[in-house]
């Protein structure tokens, strides 16, 4: 049996795949906060280079990777498709478990596969500096690392709570040169008000963007981006899921379940997307996107029109959200700390394609020291929530001989401090209360 799945150099895929066009209803548009009314590109491009809005509004299935892409692409890619046959055996399932390591990047996560088109798009535009949010830090490594190759300036704001406890992201990021706050910080309006009013804040994503975003409109050298959530990142990580396709066929196998981890929807998106025309075609496929209870925007959330920030300051985008002002607890899986979901993911979990799942922290924490221990690898505590998911799956019937395909974020070796807390019990589950998320709801735009 073969234990790894490995594509040549020269059998990367060379162009990213758009599900958009494939969605059945569609995706609702952004809105303008102002008008309400339909927002084109003209009136994002102080924001973001034109390269990648075009992208966020085409309607093309699929779209050319750039050569200077593919040759960072390189580093890492493609990335193996592993057999989790350890796992299997421990778990006792005749289930077939596969998942795809996108640890192996640089930055030990997916998000590069984003950054480095991100950071080429605005180098080809003349812009010199970038701001932008993390949660856990992974999005703020790979920023930081796709900057350094393209000679851009990089900020950081990244979130109090993970700024504290994972301080080799920082180191990581320095390393590549940028510059890191924790946020909500006082270098600008929005962090200054929100400590003012809740000076022991944990922080938050929306927080965090909003600060970005704050720091971006204030300079004429300077654009945004954006980790997850919008239509461009979905597409960037396609390769995940366009590279696994040829993988499982190399196999000779197919996927009954596909899973990733859920916060802003890109890594999950990333490996399901391709596989959706499939579905459509009359493939049966089970898409389960696994969130973590106390941040349950699929599985508690309204679909509705809301802000991807605290400011309100981004357009307003159709999806599933817990409201714009909602600060999660303080969880070790710090990059699914986030309100809203992907308007891509969300439309495909309205027209009951993707089936939503939350899971606690411990029960996902002991599921990443199992895998561990069988498959050698540490995942990081977003990744955690998938590895989770699939022994879910594989052992819902032990003698069910399905193929279960999930998506390996991440590696946990920057997570470390998080294990060591999990192991001195000092973790708890976090179920966010009926009536607080009602009334962060409550706050939603009247569209």
């Amino acid at each position: 049996m073969t234990k790894k799945i490995l594509l040549r150099d020269d059998e990367m895929p060379t162009q990213w795949y758009n599900v958009v066009p494939d969605i059945p209803g569609g995706l609702k548009p952004p809105l303008d906060p102002e008008t309400k009314q339909p927002m084109g590109p003209e009136k994002l491009a102080p924001v973001f280079p034109m390269g990648l809005l075009e992208q966020e509004m085409s309607q093309d299935r699929f779209i050319d990777i750039p050569e200077e892409v593919l040759e960072i692409y390189k580093i890492w890619r493609p990335s193996p498709l592993v057999r989790a046959t350890n796992l299997e055996k421990a778990l006792g399932t005749k289930a077939k478990i596969y998942f795809k390591n996108e640890g192996v990047s640089p930055v030990g996560s997916h998000k590069a596969n984003s950054a480095v088109p991100q950071a080429y798009y605005n180098m080809k535009e003349g812009v010199k500096r970038i701001t932008t949010e993390t949660g856990a830090g992974q999005w703020g490594c790979a920023l930081s690392f796709a900057t350094s190759k393209f000679g851009i300036d990089c900020k950081v704001y990244m979130v109090r709570v993970s700024y504290d406890q994972k301080p080799y992201r920082k180191s990581m990021m320095h390393t590549y040169g940028a510059e890191i706050v924790a946020s909500p910080s006082n270098e600008t309006r929005i962090g200054r008000k929100i400590l003012a009013e809740f000076p022991d804040t944990p922080g938050s994503l929306g927080i965090a963007i909003s600060e970005a975003l704050e720091d971006a409109f204030g300079r004429d050298d300077t654009k945004y981006a954006l980790g997850s959530v919008l239509n461009h990142v979905i597409l960037h990580q396609s390769i995940i899921g366009l590279e696994a396709k040829k993988q499982m066929e190399m196999a000779g196998d197919y996927p009954d379940i596909i899973i990733g981890c859920c916060g802003g929807g890109s890594n999950f998106a990333g490996i399901a997307s391709p596989y959706i025309p499939d579905y459509l075609e009359g493939k049966k496929i089970r898409f389960v996107g696994v969130e973590p209870t106390s941040c349950p925007s699929l599985t508690m959330g309204k679909l509705a029109y809301d802000f991807g920030d605290v400011a309100q300051t981004t357009p307003l985008l159709y999806m599933y959200t817990l409201g714009h002002d909602f600060i999660p607890p303080g969880i070790h899986a710090g990059g699914l700390r986030y309100h809203g979901m992907s308007p891509i993911v969300s439309a495909l979990v309205r027209e009951k394609i993707i089936e939503p799942m939350s899971v606690h922290q411990l029960e996902c924490f002991e599921a990443g020291v199992l895998f561990a221990k069988t498959e050698g690898i540490i995942p990081a505590p977003e990744t955690c929530h998938a590895v989770r998911a699939a022994i879910i799956e594989a052992t819902r019937d032990l003698n069910d001989p399905k193929t279960i395909l999930f998506n390996f974020s991440g590696h946990g070796l920057i997570d470390m401090a998080s294990y060591d807390k999990f192991y001195s019990g000092e973790l708890q589950n976090y179920e966010y209360p009926a009536e607080a998320l009602a009334k962060s709801m409550a706050n939603l735009p009247k569209i």
